[in-house]
């Protein structure tokens, strides 16, 4: 049997007294880091005080670069802190004592951890807490996986109560009200067809609500003239395949067909079916619409060229008769921006012409961005397809210098988003519209999601509406949409954690146009890292199987991307017309991904967003 030279033995030994250096210093900064943050700490609820600590501790040490310790661990053949998330303090006093035994020394001091935190209530294992903390928040589990599925309600959820027990039994477990849309009375039918489908199926489901926070849009375009394009449908060489449709009535024939109205309603009653009726269209082209089909109300016809109707064309009957078209909808326009033109954002929300050509100007529903935008600062619009650099800014208007759009320009139109990624924008998260949801969150939601939530003071404010309202036992989600929100989050954390039970939503459509889509999976994994430090549910969201969801095919990259998603403890789903297919899709994805172990071998190195955190003293003022 070979004897194994003393010279390894030594040279163990010499990596173990190294790396049990490195593990010192790192008990040395989480010291540090409780102390600075040790009121704050001694603040939170005392069930989460252990997950506060462990908060701490973990972004302590992920404030240092540990991938050469990482590498002697390995060697040694001990655990190399790739998943001391849930419990970094047992991590580090195992790997200490380890260390110390490999390298032949004194057993060392475990206690200068104690800085005279208050011990709380709950000192159990990380994972555990994890679970507990999901099932108080997002509601028990399904037999068939840990992820639960939160699916945004459509409009139509609150007419329609059939929809939403198709919704709950094909695999949901939390239904999402977006208070940007429709009103108090259609929340109310919602909820009322959740709560009742919750009942019928005896399932564990929640009610989240959104806030619509301080959400930064484009102001309104002048309208186009009131025209409408209709054109049959053509295969690759031209051929038409199917006739162009439009119904003529005030009432529409089918939902899915254009209609427009048509003076005197009593020219419609005398048509017939075959007859051919003749006008100029909006470009002074001479057209022929045939008859299909005559009902109440009004008449469907067919044609084979394009058409473009407008408001007061006249129509001929066969026998002469003469009828005119009603007002059709004003045409939406847009600004055609190409890399090189300027844009001018300006405070007035006056529509402004649709020019085709620069400069170009559009209203910014954000006064506080004309004071705290400086020269420089980046500027995205329509969820990134548009971005640039201001050149100047004014108290009433800032000029952009487009720097990236499509290859033949992109359209910019009213109502888009606007994201601000340098500028550190002094706006409350809660908006007076929001304190007025609230009332009706506060009686109805058992979640309420804050969105563009940027700071501790933000966080703050939110607990103390919801306690002047009564409402404690509604619990809180942050939505993480900015660099800000990003930075920020583990202050955030800890004031959150005063509260009952609360979680993270990783909103990742203004969260990518903000850090840059190339920075989004790295930012989104520190996040479930956080989270999971401090046993906070996450929430994965946005764009989880849109394709599937909006035209019913899905794409090869949304289904890993939906995969992902089970290492976060629910998944989030946007309407579509295809949303029942979509959550039985997304229930199976994420059942299969449950029997399965997930490697997980992390490099710790340096994070820098969390530095200040670390460092600064518990009292440390403002947000």
């Amino acid at each position: 049997m070979s004897q194994v030279p003393d010279r390894v033995f030594q040279q163990r030994r010499e990596v173990a007294a190294q790396a049990m250096d490195a593990v010192q210093e790192l008990f040395r900064v989480v010291s540090k880091a409780r102390t600075a943050q040790l009121d704050r700490i001694n603040r939170v609820r005392p069930r989460h005080r252990w997950s506060a600590v462990n908060l701490v501790d973990y972004a302590a040490v992920r404030s240092q670069d540990v991938r050469q310790l990482q590498a002697d661990l390995s060697e040694l053949g001990l655990s190399s802190l790739g998943r001391m998330e849930a419990g970094v303090e047992d991590h580090l006093k195992a790997v200490l004592l380890s260390l110390a035994a490999i390298a032949d020394k004194p057993e060392p001091d475990l206690d200068m951890l104690d800085v005279g935190i208050d011990p709380g209530e709950d000192q159990g294992g990380g994972q555990e807490t994890l679970v507990r903390n999901t099932v108080h928040l997002l509601g028990r589990a399904p037999e068939d996986r840990e992820t639960r599925i939160m699916v945004t309600l459509p409009s139509e959820a609150a007419g329609d109560p059939a929809l939403v027990r198709d919704m709950v039994a094909a695999g949901m477990n939390v239904a999402r009200v977006n208070c940007a849309h429709d009103g108090p009375e259609e929340w109310a039918r919602m909820i009322e067809h959740v709560r009742a489908a919750a009942s019928e199926s005896d399932k564990d489901l929640r009610i989240s609500m959104d806030l619509g926070g301080p959400k930064v849009r484009t102001g309104p375009i002048e309208p186009g003239p009131r025209v409408e394009k209709i054109k049959p449908t053509r295969d690759a060489r031209g051929h038409i395949t199917e006739r162009a449709r439009l119904w003529l009535g005030s009432s529409p024939h089918d939902d899915l067909l254009p209609s427009v109205p048509v003076s005197p309603a009593s020219w419609l009653t005398q048509r017939s079916v075959g007859e051919r009726i003749r006008l100029r269209d909006a470009r002074e082209s001479g057209r022929s619409l045939h008859v299909v089909a005559v009902e109440d109300g009004g008449v469907l016809v067919e044609f084979a060229k394009t058409v473009y109707f407008a408001t007061d064309l006249v129509l001929t009957a066969a026998n002469g008769d003469r009828a005119v078209l009603g007002e059709l909808p004003e045409t939406e326009q847009a600004l055609r921006l190409n890399i090189g033109d300027t844009l001018r954002l300006v405070r007035s929300l006056e529509p402004v012409p649709a020019v085709s050509h620069s400069p170009f100007s559009i209203g910014c529903t954000l006064p506080e961005a004309f004071e705290d935008v400086e020269p420089g600062d980046r500027v995205w619009l329509n969820d990134g397809k548009i971005g640039g650099v201001v050149r100047s800014v004014t108290p009433d208007s800032m000029d952009i210098d487009v720097l990236h759009a499509g290859p033949n320009g992109s359209n910019l139109k009213a109502e888009k988003g606007i994201n601000f990624p340098d500028t550190e924008l002094r706006i409350r998260s809660l908006t007076e519209q929001d304190r007025r949801d609230l009332k009706f969150v506060a009686r109805n939601a058992d979640i309420v999601n804050m969105s563009f939530v940027r700071s501790r003071t933000d966080v703050t404010d939110l607990l103390d509406e919801l306690t002047r309202l009564g409402a404690t036992d509604v619990d809180v989600t942050l939505k993480i949409e900015t660099v800000g929100g990003f930075e920020q989050l583990p202050q955030m954390l800890l004031e959150v954690m005063r509260w009952k039970d609360a979680g993270v939503m990783i909103a990742r459509g203004d969260l990518a146009v903000e850090t840059g889509f190339e920075r989004l999976v790295e930012v989104q994994q520190e996040i479930l890292w956080l989270c999971e430090a401090a046993h906070v549910p996450v929430i994965w969201a946005t764009q989880v199987l849109e394709s599937l969801a909006k035209k019913g095919i899905p794409s090869r990259a949304e289904v890993t991307d939906a995969a992902q998603g089970q290492r976060a403890e629910c998944v989030m789903l946007n309407k579509g017309p295809f949303i029942i297919d979509t959550i039985a899709a997304l229930a199976s994805i994420l059942g299969r991904m449950s029997g399965h172990v997930i490697k997980k071998t992390d490099l710790l190195r340096k994070l820098n967003a969390w530095d200040e955190f670390v460092s600064e003293r518990g009292n440390h003022p403002g947000g």
